[in-house]
Formats: structure tokens, C-alpha cells, sequence
């Protein structure tokens, strides 16, 4: 066989070490997570279909705006019933704007909007594909509810969100928040609404934007993020605290960041404890096989590595000692410089603990990933197809990886 030929053809993955505890019962999906902060109300949902159920109550119970910023919606099951409570909404005198990505969305029909519109609604699309920035993606997921309660995470509008855990599903957070800095977070949705309907495709404002988006420290802040020329404020955030930190844990779909932030993950390791999980299965072996790629480093700073493998991981969490940061972000090149995004930044112990609490509760249903484990995995054929792999998702970009696999195949064939 040619080496060509090699490099092209499916991997089959081999049989990882699957690690079980009784100290960590599995994570119960069905049960949401709350906490209190600094006169906010969290709330995390992990299932889609309580996902689903709740904005559709959110929404049908909206009295004065309905705001929406959101990379995918699709016109299927989930997309149609949230879109017919926006219709209703606008009916009875709610304002209801959105804002949706023109790439993430490019193959929604733009007819499926017109009755919204026609009933007094607002729908704009982010940078159009035949602009020179449609590259630069409106990766967001927020919606926000008479400008007090807010819910944001990984999920877009889409049956693979907003259904039951199944295998082909996307296992995601939500986070519903309440208190006095969603007003922050309605601000920001003025200037991306505003941007997108007067300014949509240039650049310089759209760095001016996010440049200029004021970051405070306190408990529960809103962080933005986007094509600034530099690592984005979020990310520059999650830089600060990871400075001197004792204690990491990351539960990410898409890592592959540079080298200068590996290294500071890595002194997190080496100074106290780090874990992470990735994702098992994706709907791009390429992205899985550029985070594989660094699996080696972290391992050799004495991490944990977990892969979740009940379905396909969409997960944007971050714990820091005691700060959390969950939003749109992924920890990927596109993320940390390129995207629009938005993350929520909580300072406050027990919540951290929580979310903790809640990513060991994943290791039943993770593969421990060890260094036997991966150097058995890790020949030189596999080691250079993740090492092109990374090379396009980091170097390149996410699309061009999602067509061409390097012969990586989808790695579970249910998906």
C-alpha cells in the first residue's frame, strides 16, 4: 500500500483502558444544577429536552423583548417550535429580535423567518457569505428575556441541542441566568444587533467593539471575544487566572490551542491538579485528532485526560480554582482569536466545587486516557495524520479540517 493510500485510509480505533468507580455515580442529566451568586440565580441544564422545555417557557413568558443571538438554527422539530413561540410573542406585542450567523446557519432557508418578520420581528444574519469576512463567525449562543434573564452555553437551535441524550446527540451545557448584569448582557446585544444591521463586514468596528467591551471583575461578568489582532479578552481572562492556579478542570469539544496557553495549562499540572475532557466522538474527526496530538504533553505534566463517550461531547467549561467560566467558546485557535463569542466568568467557591463535582461524576462514562494507553494508540502513521490534523485546525481553519479527515474517519461508527 502507498503512503498516500495509508494516509487516507479509516482509522479503527483501538480498545481504550474504560476506568469505572463507585465514588462517581454517573452524572444524572435529567437533574439541572443551581446555586446563588452575588444575587444572581444559576441554573444548568445538561438535557436537551429540559433545555428545550425551559426556553420555550422563558419565551412564552416574555412580557416585554425577546432578544436572540444564535450561530445555528435550523428549521427541524426544535427549531420550528422555538420559532413558533417567537411568532406568538411578537403577536402579542413582545419585541423580538435575533441576530443569526450566516455560516452556521447557511443552510436554513431565510423564508423559514418571513412569517416572524411579517409579525413585527427583527431577524438579521451576521456576516453574509459573499462578504470578505464571512469567515469570521458569530459564534454566540445567547437569548435574553425582558433584559433580566439570560441563557447561554454550547447549544444552538437544533433537534442535536434540544432533544434527549441519544448516541448522534450533542451533550451540552445551558446555563439560565438571573440578576443585575444581564443588563450587561443585553448591552452587549445592542452592539452586535446595531453592528449587524448598519456595519455588518467591517472589521475595524467590529474590533473596536470588542475592544473597547469593558471587563470587570466581578462575581458573575460577561466576557466577549472575537478578531481583535490578539488573544481575545476572554481568553486573556482565562490566561490571568490560570497564572498561579493550583486546580484546573476543562470539559471541551474542540482543543487545540497554542503553544504559550498549553504551556500555562500544563504548570497547572505540574503545580497542583489538572483534568480534561474531550470529546470521543465529533462531527469532525480532524478536530479530534488535533486535540489527540496534545494529549501527549499533557499527559507527561502528570494531567488527567478523560474522553466522553456516550455521544458527541459540545461542552464549553472551564474551572480555575474558584472561577467558572461557561459560554460559546471552545479552546481552539478559532475561539481564543477568531470568533465572536461570549463567556460567562463566575467567581465564587462553591460553585466551582459544583462543577467539579459534576465533571467526576463523567468519568463512568469516560475512557481514561494514560500514557501506555496513548502511546499504543499514537504509531508514527497516527502521530502524523493528528500532527495534519492540528495543522489545519490550528494553521488553516475548522471548515477546511471538517473536509478533509486526513483518513482520521469518524471514530465511532453510530455517529
Amino acid at each position: 500500500m502507498s503512503t498516500k493510500a495509508a494516509l487516507l485510509r479509516p482509522l479503527r480505533p483501538p480498545a481504550y483502558e474504560r476506568l469505572m468507580t463507585d465514588a462517581c455515580p454517573p452524572a444524572d442529566l435529567h437533574q439541572s444544577l443551581t446555586a446563588d451568586v452575588a444575587d444572581h440565580r444559576l441554573e444548568l441544564l445538561f438535557d436537551g429536552g429540559d433545555r428545550l422545555t425551559r426556553l420555550l417557557d422563558l419565551i412564552n413568558g416574555a412580557a416585554h423583548s425577546i432578544d436572540l443571538i444564535m450561530y445555528i438554527f435550523e428549521g427541524d422539530g426544535a427549531g420550528r417550535r422555538i420559532l413558533d413561540a417567537l411568532l406568538l410573542a411578537a403577536k402579542r406585542g413582545v419585541r423580538v429580535r435575533a441576530v443569526i450567523d450566516s455560516f452556521g446557519s447557511g443552510d436554513t432557508p431565510e423564508s423559514l423567518f418571513v412569517p416572524l418578520r411579517e409579525a413585527g420581528g427583527s431577524v438579521t444574519f451576521f456576516s453574509r457569505r459573499w462578504r470578505s469576512t464571512y469567515l469570521i463567525r458569530n459564534h454566540q449562543k445567547l437569548i435574553l428575556i425582558d433584559e433580566y434573564i439570560a441563557v447561554t452555553g454550547g447549544f444552538n437551535i437544533a433537534d442535536d441541542y434540544l432533544s434527549p441524550p441519544r448516541s448522534d446527540c450533542w451533550f451540552d451545557i445551558g446555563m439560565i441566568v438571573k440578576g443585575p448584569t444581564v443588563i450587561h448582557a443585553a448591552r452587549w446585544f445592542e452592539e452586535i444587533h446595531d453592528y449587524t444591521v448598519n456595519d455588518d463586514g467591517k472589521v475595524l468596528t467590529l474590533r473596536r467593539l470588542i475592544r473597547e467591551w469593558p471587563v470587570d471583575g466581578g462575581p458573575v461578568s460577561w466576557l466577549v471575544g472575537g478578531p481583535t489582532q490578539r488573544l481575545s479578552p476572554w481568553a486573556r481572562a482565562v490566561r490571568a487566572d490560570l497564572d498561579g492556579a493550583r486546580q484546573l478542570d476543562m470539559a471541551m469539544a474542540y482543543f487545540s490551542p497554542g503553544q504559550g496557553m498549553l504551556r500555562r495549562l500544563g504548570r497547572v499540572a505540574r503545580r497542583g491538579r489538572a483534568r480534561f475532557v474531550m470529546a470521543g466522538k465529533s462531527d469532525n474527526p480532524a478536530t479530534m485528532g488535533a486535540s489527540r496530538l496534545l494529549y501527549g504533553y499533557l499527559l507527561r505534566k502528570t494531567a488527567d485526560v478523560w474522553e466522553y463517550r456516550p455521544c458527541r461531547l459540545h461542552m464549553k467549561l472551564i474551572v480555575i480554582d474558584d472561577i467558572v467560566y461557561i459560554g460559546s467558546a471552545n479552546f481552539d485557535v478559532r475561539s481564543l482569536f477568531v470568533n465572536v463569542e461570549v463567556m460567562v466568568r463566575i467567581a465564587d467557591a462553591g460553585f466551582a466545587e459544583k462543577m467539579r463535582n459534576f465533571l467526576g461524576q463523567l468519568r463512568p462514562d469516560c475512557e481514561v486516557i494514560t500514557p501506555q494507553s496513548h502511546k499504543a494508540r499514537g504509531n508514527w502513521l497516527t502521530r502524523l495524520r493528528w500532527t495534519l490534523a492540528w495543522f489545519v485546525v490550528g494553521v488553516v481553519d475548522y471548515t477546511v479540517s471538517r473536509k478533509l479527515n486526513f483518513g482520521l474517519g469518524d471514530p465511532d461508527p453510530e455517529v
